[in-house]
């Protein structure tokens, strides 16, 4: 053979198997981008059926990916559930993980495998812009003027932006790899949840001041931040405090500011944004737009930014190499602290669904949420009806990127990524559900532990799921739990309560 010809080929050869190594890396690293909005119901999209509200954005993502009609988040609320979403573990097993005062110490352990940090041994860029929400310090009395630590860079994230708690909570001020944002020397921040402290108004003291007035009963009337009573009570800190209709396009910016940087390499970004929690500030452009008052604005506010999140990955050229995830911490509510007319305005709307319940709910409502999981090229856009959890990520990208979970650690969560990628109808086959009380569900069977606590939350105007009796509803045939068949079905009460003890006791 001709020599010349000989090095051509042998050069080919090297070029094609370099490439298809190039291609092999690329996926099977892609970037992740996990956006998770904050009290977002079911029947909230249009994707998800609603009509009286149009979220293009966000539907066209699920239209490009996998639309899951039955994914969950673990609990009904948003502290355990982005406990469990961090560490794989079932929220309830551990004390403190309820909702965390915004004073609170870090409830995620800095020795064991999380989300993140799993993310980061396998070589990625990992970074957190949002709402935190899960404790910061070693201990409530900590200092805000200082290094705030440990906190989400301790447990795995190589960049952070963050407010502490949520966005109804003192302290109002954005945290940047442990430092407060725009803090100046001589005005220290002090922060209490049990007395007053400074002089700065409180919503109790002065409603005239409020923009945004409180609902009675629900604890908002400490701190007054830009006309808006807080929970807890805050001095200091007046130049570092944010402007809530500015809240949202900071996180966006900061979010966008990290894709940019890390566009040559793999990253995974968790986008916690603060959308549709209360205080509904939306900025002006979308106020009123909706017709469904201050809480339809801010759902138009989050389709807006993940539409401009998708723009950016495609003007980088990434869009193809990055898996993006879209879900919510729980299911709705309405009034949840302020007369922000979400109620008055709901003109039909049905932010649940078919279901029955919401935030704080152990009926479907509580845990049942929008899913949405997109890659293009590599999954086939489709619905799908398989149980996911968000508790799964850790233990599906673990199998993904070949990155083993130590014994002990996540021992909740389930490899369900063929599930995730739409290769499988199978995920989950046994799920426990927290709101008021738990509640188990195994091939479409739900079981509610009876309890003593009240079966209507009129503070919050939503229906608990509490009740003295066994409750068994069969979710296939009836997703609303309109019919309890407990009575008719006393072996299948039986079967489901005798399992989930068995899995509340299993060593961990």
């Amino acid at each position: 053979m001709n020599k010349s010809i000989l090095t051509l080929l042998l050069f080919f050869t090297i070029f094609t198997a370099v490439g298809q190594t190039a291609k092999e890396t690329k996926v099977n690293q892609p970037n992740v981008i996990y956006i998770y909005a904050d009290d977002l119901g079911y029947g909230d999209l249009s994707c998800y059926g609603a009509t009286k509200i149009h979220t293009p954005n966000v539907d066209k993502l699920a239209a490009a990916g996998v639309r899951f009609t039955n994914g969950h988040c673990t609990s009904a609320t948003c502290t355990p559930s982005r406990y469990a979403l961090m560490t794989g573990e079932y929220p309830w097993r551990k004390k403190g993980t309820g909702i965390l005062p915004g004073d609170a110490a870090l409830i995620i352990p800095t020795d064991r495998v999380t989300l993140p940090n799993m993310f980061k041994k396998a070589g990625y860029k990992t970074g957190i812009v949002g709402k935190w929400h899960l404790g910061l310090g070693n201990a409530v009395a900590k200092d805000w003027n200082g290094e705030v630590k440990p906190g989400p860079n301790d447990v795995g994230f190589d960049y952070s932006f963050i407010f502490p708690a949520t966005a109804d909570r003192v302290p109002t001020v954005f945290l940047e790899n442990h430092k407060v944002v725009a803090l100046e020397a001589n005005d220290s921040i002090a922060v209490d949840y049990t007395k007053k402290i400074g002089n700065d108004p409180t919503g109790k003291e002065h409603p005239e001041l409020l923009k945004l007035k409180s609902s009675p009963g629900q604890g908002h009337d400490g701190t007054i931040v830009n006309g808006i009573g807080r929970i807890g009570y805050m001095s200091g800190g007046k130049l570092a405090r944010w402007v809530d209709e500015e809240v949202s396009s900071t996180f966006l910016a900061k979010a966008e500011g990290f894709i940019e940087e890390n566009k040559n390499r793999p990253f995974f970004l968790y986008f916690a944004m603060t959308e549709p929690h209360v205080p509904r500030m939306p900025a002006t452009r979308f106020k009123g737009k909706s017709g469904l008052g201050l809480r339809g604005d801010v759902i138009l506010q989050l389709d807006w930014t993940v539409g401009e999140i998708m723009k950016q990955l495609r003007y980088l050229g990434i869009e193809k190499n990055t898996i993006v995830i879209f879900t919510s911490d729980n299911g709705p509510v309405l009034d949840d602290g302020y007369q922000d007319e979400a109620v008055a305005k709901l003109n039909g709307h049905t932010p649940a669904g078919p279901m029955r319940g919401g935030k704080y709910s152990a009926l479907e409502g509580g845990t049942r949420i929008p899913f949405i999981v997109r890659w293009p090229g590599e999954i086939k856009p489709g619905v799908s009806d398989a149980l996911v959890s968000q508790m799964d990520l850790l233990a599906s990208f673990s199998g993904f990127l070949k990155q083993p979970i130590p014994a002990g650690n996540a021992s909740d969560s389930e490899n369900v990524m063929d599930a995730l990628l739409g290769k499988s109808n199978q995920g989950r086959s046994v799920y426990i559900e927290q709101g008021g009380a738990l509640a188990i569900v195994k091939d479409g069977w739900k079981y509610i532990t009876p309890n003593n606590g009240a079966p209507y939350d009129k503070l919050v105007d939503i229906e608990t799921g509490n009740s003295p009796e066994p409750q068994l509803y069969n979710l296939n045939e009836d997703i609303g739990e309109k019919y309890n068949l407990a009575v008719q079905y006393p072996a299948k009460v039986k079967e489901l309560a005798d399992l989930l003890e068995s899995i509340k006791n299993k060593k961990q």
